[in-house]
């Protein structure tokens, strides 16, 4: 393309022309900052920053010495394929695989337009295209600053911004609502047994309440090439239960097979970090070509005592995630596993099966809601990426 065949006020230009790396590198302990913003707190493809840490209360690596200010832009090096990319809206330190950008001069690229710009595919693309490293990819600056594209004049920035802010608003209003019906149903859930006289439910260990032994699953590593089979992988389950779409490819081997899910198999984490271990969720896809992993166990519930969903429900209450948190054990910092028996010993208590099932209704009225809701804001996100192409345009 020419210069000639642009719109009036638009040019081509490198990453790298406008924009410019901030090194401010300061002492944690004497810098007076008390925030310091880790990979983990930046979400995916969210420019907000919802959580933070704070300096001194506990180990911070040497790697965090660098300063951000309010409206610098925060870019995580690492992985880029996680799409983290935030605006500071506070002072704080981050580590130097975290990039502090800034327009070199804000009057030619809007500081509000940069973010925007960063999020479009063609950036996204480039970046992992340009990673080096197989394991923890990561990309140098140096090869950032080479990603080309077509900068607007700052009136049509301005534009763009008011648009784009316009659309993001109506997906946050939206993901408000997602996250208050999910309230609704983490309290509902945890007064499950609530209004119960005490005759009226009985006390079991969870043993008790399963057709056998947990079910053990089957782990091999995943294949580049289709094989047309697949093994869950640990984000299959999660604080809500189970999420379809986490597959990885693998040989469909004896040991795989004997593993196989079929809709409606309840899965627990066995092993997991400490905050993900002993998540339970049903699978609930029509498909016979996945197994489960060696780092989860099958639960067989007893029909004749507690329905799936039920005894899901009553295994995702806050009472009992802290009695599966507390019983995983390891020295593993980041990994804990959760002994077999000490689970089947788990005390629970069940009310009649008339009257789970009458609180199935509601918690699926509840989750059908959020279903509802969860649509909204992906309609309303597709819509800000669309508004996003046209407005920002993309790489030269």
């Amino acid at each position: 393309m020419k210069n000639e065949s642009l719109k009036p006020g638009w040019r081509r230009v490198k990453f790298g022309d406008v924009v410019r790396q901030v090194k401010d590198k300061v002492d944690p302990k004497t810098s007076g900052l008390e925030r310091y913003v880790a990979g983990e707190h930046m979400d995916t493809d969210d420019l907000r920053i919802r959580r933070w840490g704070e300096i001194g209360s506990g180990y911070l690596g040497p790697a965090f010495h660098m300063r951000f200010k309010t409206g610098q832009v925060l870019y995580g090096s690492r992985r880029t394929y996680l799409r983290k990319v935030a605006v500071a809206d506070f002072e704080g330190i981050c580590a130097n695989t975290t990039f502090v950008l800034e327009p070199k001069k804000p009057e030619e690229l809007l500081p509000e337009f940069l973010p925007h710009l960063m999020q479009i595919d063609e950036f996204n693309d480039f970046s992992i295209k340009n990673s080096k490293g197989s394991v923890n990819p990561y990309i140098n600056f140096s090869d950032l600053a080479e990603f080309e594209f077509l900068l607007p004049p700052a009136v049509a920035q301005q534009s763009a911004v008011a648009l784009l802010m316009a659309s993001k608003d109506q997906c946050h209003a939206i993901e408000e609502v997602v996250v208050a019906a999910r309230r609704m149903l983490q309290a509902f859930k945890d007064s499950l047994l609530e209004g119960y006289r005490q005759e009226e439910i009985k006390p079991y260990l969870l043993g008790d309440l399963l057709l056998g032994s947990p079910d053990s699953g089957c782990s091999a590593p995943p294949k580049e090439a289709g094989t047309g089979y697949f093994v869950l992988g640990l984000a299959a389950l999660s604080r809500d239960g189970y999420v379809s779409g986490d597959f990885k490819p693998v040989e469909p081997t004896t040991k795989m097979l004997a593993a196989k899910l079929s809709k409606g198999d309840m899965l627990i984490s066995r092993s997991n970090t400490v905050d993900r271990v002993g998540y339970v969720g049903i699978f609930s896809d029509e498909r016979d070509d996945v197994s489960f992993p060696d780092t989860m166990m099958r639960l067989r519930p007893n029909p004749s005592l507690v329905f799936s969903g039920y005894l899901e429900a009553l295994l995702q209450t806050t009472s009992a995630r802290e009695f599966l948190m507390r019983i995983a054990a390891g020295t593993s910092a980041s990994m804990k596993k959760i002994n077999r028996a000490n689970l089947l010993q788990m005390p629970l208590e069940i009310p009649s099966l008339d009257a789970q099932a009458s609180a199935l209704k509601k918690l699926q009225a509840l989750n059908s809601t959020i279903v509802s809701q969860q649509s909204r804001w992906d309609d309303a996100r597709q819509l800000a990426k669309l508004i996003s192409i046209k407005e920002i345009g993309g790489a030269a």
